[in-house]
């Protein structure tokens, strides 16, 4: 039987999934090369660094940290190897646009009676609520995201229908969260990560409760130099494997098929005998493949459900902000409005939901001395018209609303600035309609519904990243990358870390 030790592998694209595959096949055995069409390594957890100033211009939670131990522990070594971690206290703050605002803490009991002072038995109902997500996540990591399960033969099993027993897999969140709670804010508390799952509260599964394990009882992190130094464990673990890394070289062509690839770049062509693609899924098999070689048409990319754009800024100011903390949320008392014109009726928000991430609060090492650094997030529509009028006048409002809701006026402080928006997701990621996370988790695009990590038309072409499984986020990409490897070791008899 042929052994994976034999083969050259080149990785297209740099983001945590491809980093993660090329570490995974390394280790057992295959010549691996990365290759980046930016500048530098991360994919969309790249950082931006000027006057001083260093921001994760991507992710920026460091969530569900047994992933990343997980991860680590597969090659014999722990996160703290190559980074360590604060426990952020609070571990968000929520400002509602009626003067009313709340931190989140690690101390569950204070958050508890945080919950009663808008609703009697809130707190009970916090703690109900709780359990069920930790039973979600348990069952739902073990069972269904650590497995692969590709087809829909593989659900309907004993073994499925044992595991799965009890847990909230139907349904709508919104339906589910009211089951436990009245009060709107409440509700929004308890919905908010669905923005980094790309849905809304009335098209994401039930299912994804368990993200209210992950944000109350797993906690919320932050990794020492920022995100991007997770990105730097990854490729340094990688380097350690043997993987090599270029970057400023885009993949233009995939043609051919197992062990006769070849790939096109500016740089010349390379030959391996099996390809990964990390790239985003639609650019790959629209853009790289011959329409003969692709699992799907152009129909089908048009017809799926995009998680949003969005339009950041990235500021570096003069003094504190103070009023805010590391991650902060402002939320409109009715968010309807805002999610309607992400999925039904796009346009510019008119009263945005948004987040502010300012890592400067917890590592005096992003700004200069008397300054902070701070990114404003707004998720939008993709595929929205973005002009830089429309950015500049969309800039105005919302440091406006920063001042109103928050209390801290950005405006007169501001010594660095720079946007980033719908066509830079589009020409830097090749991400369709400049979605900035790819296919997101309503129903119909979870699980076995997503497009699959082995190419249904091409022999030794795989998929890796966000719009497979598992999904979208740091940690279900570098599970996405452990899939992926483990289908490539499938086919070649070979079982995953041997």
């Amino acid at each position: 039987m042929q052994s994976l030790a034999d083969e050259s592998v080149v990785v297209i694209g740099a983001g945590v999934g491809g980093l993660s595959t090329a570490c995974y096949l390394a280790d057992a055995g295959a010549d691996v090369h990365v290759i980046e069409k930016n500048e530098q390594l991360g994919g969309r957890a790249s950082r931006l660094e000027e006057d001083g100033f260093r921001f994760d211009m991507g992710p920026s939670w460091y969530l569900m940290p047994d992933v990343f131990e997980r991860f680590f522990a597969d090659f014999d070594r722990t996160p703290s190897d190559y980074y360590e971690l604060t426990h952020l206290d609070p571990h968000y703050r929520i400002f509602f646009k009626d003067d009313d605002a709340v931190d989140i803490t690690p101390d569950l009991e204070r958050t508890k009676r945080v919950f009663e002072n808008y609703e009697d038995g809130a707190g009970e109902a916090l703690e109900r609520y709780l359990d069920k997500s930790r039973e979600n996540y348990e069952v739902g990591m073990k069972h269904f995201v650590y497995e692969d399960r590709t087809q829909l033969r593989d659900y309907l099993t004993l073994d499925v229908a044992r595991q799965a027993r009890g847990l909230s897999l139907l349904g709508s969140m919104q339906g589910h969260v009211e089951n436990y709670f009245e009060h709107p804010k409440l509700q929004q508390i308890m919905q908010y990560t669905l923005v980094f799952l790309g849905g809304s509260p009335t098209n994401t599964p039930a299912l994804y409760n368990l993200m209210s394990h992950v944000d109350f009882n797993l906690g919320v992190w932050y990794p020492e130099g920022g995100i991007g130094a997770v990105i730097d464990a990854l490729v340094d673990l990688g380097r350690e494997l043997g993987v090599t890394y270029d970057t400023n070289r885009p993949a233009t062509a995939i043609k051919g098929r197992e062990g006769a690839f070849l790939v096109d770049t500016p740089q010349g062509p390379l030959r391996p005998d099996l390809v990964v693609s990390n790239g985003d899924y639609a650019h790959t098999e629209q853009e790289l493949l011959p329409p003969e070689s692709r699992g799907h048409d152009a129909d089908y990319w048009e017809s799926r459900t995009y998680a949003p754009s969005a339009f950041l800024l990235y500021l570096g100011v003069e003094g504190d902000v103070d009023e805010l903390a590391h991650h902060t949320l402002v939320l409109p008392t009715n968010w309807e409005d805002h999610f309607e014109q992400i999925f039904d009726d796009p346009a510019w928000p008119d009263e945005p939901a948004y987040y502010c991430c300012v890592p400067s609060e917890t590592d005096d090492t992003v700004a200069p001395d008397g300054h902070s650094a701070l990114f404003v997030l707004v998720p939008i529509a993709p595929g929205l018209e973005d002009t830089p009028e429309i950015r500049q006048e969309y800039r105005d409002q919302i440091l406006v609303d920063i001042a109103t809701n928050t209390g801290t006026d950005l405006r007169d402080r501001i010594v660095f600035e720079e946007q980033f928006c719908i066509e830079d997701f589009a020409s830097r990621y090749n991400s369709y309609d400049g979605t900035a996370l790819g296919l997101a988790h309503t129903l119909r695009q979870t699980a076995l519904f997503r497009p699959p990590h082995r190419s249904k038309e091409v022999d030794g072409l795989y998929f890796v990243g966000g719009d497979t499984t598992p999904g979208i986020g740091m940690p279900m990409c570098l599970i996405s990358g452990e899939l992926t490897a483990e289908t490539v070791l499938e086919d070649y008899g070979q079982p995953a870390g041997q």
